[in-house]
């Protein structure tokens, strides 16, 4: 809106101090909106573009590059790496000292013994799904006494690929085994579990 404004001359004129102000706040806006007040007390001119910071002023070791999935998959692949053997290893470790002892005598007094053995009809063999045993091939070995007297138990377990090869025998031990009494033992394989392999038993002495 325009203004009339009585002069000197007793005439009035167009007021041009509207303008004037309006122009004058909206300089005085558009110069505050473009500061910004510093820590200090004075202002400090406003930037559009964000300034990169100072690395020169940087402490320590920049993060590893390295994603955290891609440790864990190497990781992963390494445990997957592992041989059959050291699996069962570790199975065999976690046994007890006594049961040790038991399949190693029984290796020992099998060494001795001609043919089959003269209790192979005391023992049987029961294959277990490697779902069960954490990939590992096992055989579950039962060992009855059959016999009216106490009496101790040497088994040998042999697996044999496809070919009827034997590439690998293993010992089970029952000793002091009561009459009608029966035994249970593990047998897990060294050898990697995609292989076909068929157990059987080799010998089974009782003494």
């Amino acid at each position: 809106m325009t203004a009339r404004v009585k002069g000197r001359a007793g005439r009035y004129r167009p007021a041009t101090v509207a303008l004037t102000l309006v122009s004058t706040a909206s300089s005085v806006a558009f110069l505050v909106s473009c500061t910004t007040d510093s820590p200090s007390g004075g202002s400090s001119s406003f930037s559009p573009r964000a300034t990169p910071p100072d690395t020169a002023s940087f402490s320590g070791s920049p993060p590893s590059t390295l994603p955290s999935a891609a440790a864990s998959a190497l990781a992963s692949a390494s445990a997957a790496a592992s041989s059959a053997a050291a699996a069962a290893s570790s199975f065999e470790a976690s046994v007890s000292a006594e049961v040790t002892r038991a399949n190693q005598q029984a290796e020992a007094e099998l060494k001795n013994v001609q043919g089959k053995g003269n209790a192979t009809s005391d023992v049987a063999l029961r294959g277990k799904a490697t779902a069960q045993t954490n990939g590992l091939r096992a055989v579950l070995v039962s060992i009855t006494n059959s016999t009216d007297q106490q009496a101790s138990y040497a088994v040998q377990v042999d697996f044999t690929d496809s070919s009827g090869k034997v590439v690998e025998s293993r010992f089970v031990g029952a000793p002091d085994l009561d009459p009608g009494k029966s035994a249970q033992s593990l047998v897990v394989s060294r050898l990697p579990a995609d292989q076909n392999l068929t157990p059987s038993i080799a010998k089974a002495q009782r003494y």
